[in-house]
């Protein structure tokens, strides 16, 4: 629908949703019809407390994602681009403000908007087929989904830098020694990967899950100081949860814990 399908994995009683990312036959390119039914996506999983962590697939064998659907902006006006843009800002947004962890699961092109959805993720899993790159300088454009920002927490200022203002490509190889890669698996197995990662996420404690992720985003352009105070904070977020008392005592009975939260 629209070019995003929303899918649970009935494997772990649904506790995983994966959003993929469903316009093959456009090589994934964010259309302002895929944007909007994105953002909607990512608004209703994040709103589902009984989801614990999200996959960001997508379909076709090709890509990932290339970005956005450049030939639907050539017959745009200028008006009809700044239009588009808070949709497409709401789209980014959705995914890179979801409470839930997510795992990228990257295959082929991850290009412009493609990339920055994956660097979006919390957690970013690639096949031997995976090129990621911010190209937008070469057609006149910034990165406008987070790219600059999220390239430069990732992966420092220099390469950073190398990513964006040269737009090359990097082959699986490359994104993984810079740091833009998390996992590197064998060609045709990044979504099963991403799948098991969520899985494990999601049978840990939701709260001190999502106590943590929070506090990792937040304290990443803090101060140690500052960092420190959020991470007090999610501690004591997690430490007088009700999980906390059910996870102590099911490693003390030796069982799996049945989360409260």
């Amino acid at each position: 629908m629209d070019g995003v399908t929303l899918r649970r994995d009935e494997e772990v009683g649904g506790r995983v949703a994966e959003i993929v990312l469903d316009r093959p036959e456009a090589l994934n390119a964010l259309s302002t019809a895929m944007a909007r039914r994105l953002a909607a996506v990512c608004a209703e999983v994040a709103a589902d407390a009984s989801v614990r962590a999200v996959v960001l697939s997508a379909a076709g064998e090709k890509a990932f994602c290339v970005g956005a659907d450049l030939k639907e902006r050539n017959g745009m006006t200028d008006e009809e681009i700044l239009a588009q843009r808070p949709l497409f800002r709401a789209a980014f947004g959705g995914v890179l403000n979801l409470p839930q962890p997510v795992v990228a699961a990257v295959h082929g092109y991850a290009l412009g908007g493609g990339c920055e959805f994956a660097l979006s993720c919390d957690l970013i899993v690639a096949d031997e087929t995976a090129v990621l790159g911010l190209p937008e300088v070469t057609v006149g454009l910034v990165p406008g989904g987070g790219g600059t920002q999220l390239a430069l927490r990732r992966l420092g200022p220099g390469r950073a830098a190398d990513l964006v203002l040269t737009g090359r490509r990097l082959a699986i190889a490359e994104a993984e020694a810079y740091g833009l890669v998390d996992r590197r698996v064998p060609a045709g197995t990044a979504r099963a990967e991403a799948l098991a990662i969520a899985a494990t996420i999601a049978g840990n404690s939701p709260a001190a899950v999502r106590a943590a992720k929070r506090a990792m985003r937040l304290g990443g352009g803090a101060s140690l100081e500052a960092g420190l105070d959020i991470e007090e904070n999610a501690w004591r977020a997690a430490a007088f949860s009700p999980d906390r008392k059910e996870g102590i005592a099911a490693f003390n009975e030796k069982r799996k814990p049945d989360w409260p939260s």
